[in-house]
């Protein structure tokens, strides 16, 4: 078991690959500016045309069923639940190992550990054991725009702010590697932990075992998107007391946009919760399952996306 452990944190944090790494915009798949408007272009554009396609050649063959997917969701669910659960042991290993091997410098600035979480001092290099798995996080970005094409495959309905939202967070991962920005650690941690859970249950539920009595997908991002609001404040009172956190302008983007989908998914919890309770006689044991039928019209289009996007 000790051998089992010491493998696992061996390659997890101490592996020659991950010590060394060095944010590069040359040598690095997918670390130009370039490549970042190119691939997101690509992902709106593709999505339109899929849209445009499927609702074209449907249309014309009268046919309101949507496409048969197979086993497709449930593995892209399953593969992103282990990504996610790699990225969260792999950075919090390597997150202990960095606070091991430098909290001697930190002496000279008097940063704590729980202050470097939230600040990076200014003049951090994007290299080291966190980089390596907030560039990995970064590529997993990419993965999970699949569950668009699957949104629009099931149900021919266009997302705009599912790919606004999906988008974006690649930019956001983008620019936490070229800026070195703060918080980043405790965002990834924070957010593959929730993903790993999510994404398991969306697994569960996908191979057709029972779902949760309540709306869990969208209670867990309430949940996330609450303490990030809560770091988010104690970043800027850092920034303010401490002189300056590293890539605050980076983090300033970053802030904006939790804030503006902290509010829309405030505002669509309240109004299913609303919902929920006016027809709780008609939830069942299988109410997650049965939620769109008790609300219709675009509130139920609304719901989709605050189900379907990216936490």
């Amino acid at each position: 078991m000790t051998v089992l452990i010491q493998n696992v944190r061996y390659y997890l944090s101490e592996h020659p690959s991950i010590v060394q790494f060095r944010w590069s915009n040359t040598d690095l798949w997918g670390s130009t500016w370039s490549f970042l408007f190119t691939s997101i272009a690509a992902y709106v554009i593709f999505s339109v045309f899929l849209h445009l396609f499927l609702n074209l050649l449907l249309f014309r063959r009268n046919h309101h069923r949507p496409l048969p997917l197979g086993p497709l969701p449930a593995l892209h669910s399953l593969s992103m639940a282990l990504i996610s659960a790699t990225i969260f042991s792999g950075i919090l290993l390597s997150t202990a190992a960095e606070i091991r091997d430098t909290r001697w410098f930190w002496g000279r600035s008097k940063t704590t550990t729980f202050q470097w979480l939230l600040c990076f001092p200014l003049g951090t290099r994007p290299s080291g054991r966190v980089f390596f798995w907030s560039y990995i996080y970064y590529l997993s970005r990419f993965l999970h725009t699949l569950r668009t094409f699957f949104t629009i495959l099931r149900r021919r309905k266009l997302s705009v702010f599912q790919i606004f939202n999906h988008s974006i967070l690649i930019f956001m991962s983008f620019l936490w590697l070229e800026f070195s920005q703060s918080f980043q650690v405790l965002a990834i941690l924070l957010t593959t932990s929730v993903y790993a859970v999510v994404y398991g249950y969306r697994f569960w539920t996908a191979i057709g075992l029972p779902s949760a009595c309540f709306p869990f997908v969208v209670n867990c991002q309430i949940v996330l998107l609450g303490c990030n609001l809560l770091c988010h404040i104690g970043v800027l009172s850092l920034h303010l007391m401490k002189g300056g956190c590293n890539g605050i302008g980076a983090w300033i983007f970053n802030s904006v946009l939790n804030g503006a989908i902290l509010l829309l998914s405030l505002n669509f919890y309240v109004k299913m919760l609303l919902r929920t309770r006016r027809k709780k006689g008609v939830v069942g044991v299988e109410c997650d399952q049965n939620l769109h039928s008790m609300i219709s019209g675009k509130e139920a289009d609304k719901l989709d996306v605050v189900k379907d996007k990216d936490l």
